[in-house]
């Protein structure tokens, strides 16, 4: 199996903002107030504004040529391909990705704090949104916080899948992380996990990530340059 990581970078280059380089979405908003529990409960409106916006910009960008590399991967490969993605936009789907797992939730999808269930959402969300599937929360309006939430993982709160990308960790026999800063966990450990059960591991980037010297190869430029130029090698050396 191939597991591939991808963070903001591979989708920096169709447009959307990154978190952590100047200019970035922390320089215009503090992680503070609009990406924690106690910020939703704080000022949910606000909170819901700023992924309104984030969601409404999606349909603005399109998928890049990375992007568009890792379905053609994925649709070619004679192993299986997982892509694990940071990024909670949906341009891994468009591109036509398949096999892909979402562990910092999904711009795209909402869930109830009442029922649990997540479903697909593409417009505004506000306090007063019911839940398509057990209903409203009686009185509620602006400035309270409202039944559906966006289904992201905030600071303080547990990736999703995890249970299953570890265990895609320890069977690979390739990892490749594309576009990550490599100082957040667990995803920043991920290269050492891999390694450690014996695949080969390569970082795809701009320039060296933190963690580095956990991988075997590395290439630095674009990522719409450098993941289609290692797709090409990847199904050549399948042949």
């Amino acid at each position: 199996m191939i597991v591939i990581l991808t963070g903001a970078g591979i989708s920096q280059e169709s447009g959307l903002s990154t978190f952590r380089d100047s200019g970035g979405l922390w320089d215009k908003m503090r992680v503070e107030d609009v990406a924690t529990p106690r910020a939703f409960r704080k000022n949910p409106d606000l909170v819901y504004s700023f992924y309104n916006i984030r969601r409404k910009q999606l349909s603005s960008v399109q998928p890049n040529a990375a992007h568009k590399a890792l379905a053609e991967l994925e649709q070619k490969s004679s192993e299986p391909v997982l892509v694990v993605t940071q990024n909670v936009d949906d341009l891994h789907e468009r591109a036509g990705t398949k096999s892909l797992l979402h562990m910092h939730g999904e711009l795209l999808k909402v869930r109830c704090q009442n029922c649990g269930k997540s479903v697909e959402w593409t417009g505004d969300l506000t306090a007063t949104d019911a839940c398509p599937i057990c209903g409203p929360v009686p009185g509620a309006g602006e400035g309270m916080v409202g039944r559906m939430r966006p289904d992201i993982v905030w600071f303080e709160e547990i990736p999703m899948h995890m249970g299953e990308i570890e265990k895609a960790l320890s069977c690979c026999s390739v990892f490749v992380s594309v576009g990550t800063s490599g100082n957040v966990y667990p995803a920043a450990g991920f290269a050492a996990h891999a390694r450690s059960s014996g695949a080969k591991v390569i970082e795809i980037n701009m320039e060296p990530s933190l963690n580095a010297r956990y991988f075997h190869d590395g290439r630095y430029g674009p990522a719409t340059k450098m993941v289609p130029a290692w797709v090409q090698d990847c199904l050549e050396s399948q042949k």
